[in-house]
């Protein structure tokens, strides 16, 4: 397992983890440090001992064959997160989850697969003009939505970018029993925190954090991985 204690302890301060929000909610408390002119401050070594945890629990997912899929809402964060999951060959998903999309995977499955043989043909001039449903809003969003996913079948972890904001997700993963690691901040709301396998205590407004997180999942994915020997490469949409 990748060993960064030290120095993800470096470089906590300097991402702005440790700022939350004016009034942390009952089920943060735990993870609140203090108070800073009536903002919340978030104990980094809870932020340092849940990302660890996280690592723990990708790295044996991926260990045992597992799949990882990422949820992020945050355009700012996109680059970040399909980076790790190229680097990873693991799954991700950089816009607005639909609803449904683990509850009723099956549908997904056929409905991804639809997508896929469309876009297939999507350079052929023939093809991208004759159906104007390649160019209406539906066919553009549920590519952006697909267009990451790397497995047929349903993720074995999810690692959700600002819990908040991805609150559809996190009740699908719960209610299948989909272990979750997500970054939550001091106004995560009171009972969405309890269906997070993981939480990691953080400012999830923090670039330079889900950076630094990034490089703790890569290097703790990729090894686990290597372990397995040759892998089967799956084709993106």
């Amino acid at each position: 397992m990748y060993n960064s204690n030290l120095l993800v302890i470096q470089k906590l301060p300097s991402t702005n983890a440790y700022l939350g929000h004016r009034i942390p909610t009952s089920d943060f408390r735990g993870y609140s440090y203090g108070f800073r002119n009536e903002m919340a401050i978030i104990d980094l070594e809870q932020t340092l001992i849940r990302s660890r945890r996280a690592c723990n629990l990708t790295g044996s997912i991926t260990s045992a064959e597992g799949h990882l899929s990422s949820v992020n809402t945050n355009p700012e964060y996109n680059k970040i997160i399909r980076q790790m999951a190229n680097r990873t060959n693991q799954s991700y998903i950089n816009h607005k989850w639909i609803g449904g999309f683990s509850t009723n995977w099956k549908h997904m499955k056929e409905v991804r697969k639809h997508f896929r043989d469309f876009s297939a043909h999507s350079d052929s001039k023939d093809a991208s003009t004759s159906s104007p449903f390649y160019y209406s809003p539906r066919f553009k969003k549920m590519q952006k939505c697909f267009e990451g996913i790397m497995t047929h079948n349903i993720p074995d972890c999810l690692i959700v970018i600002n819990a908040n904001k991805n609150s559809m997700a996190i009740l699908e993963a719960n209610q299948l029993q989909i272990p979750i690691t997500a970054s939550v901040d001091s106004n995560i709301p009171n009972g969405l925190h309890e269906l997070i396998t993981y939480p990691v205590p953080v400012n999830d407004d923090s670039i330079k954090f889900v950076y630094l997180f990034r490089n703790l999942i890569t290097k703790t994915v990729i090894p686990s991985k290597r372990a397995q020997g040759p892998e089967v490469e799956v084709e993106r949409l």
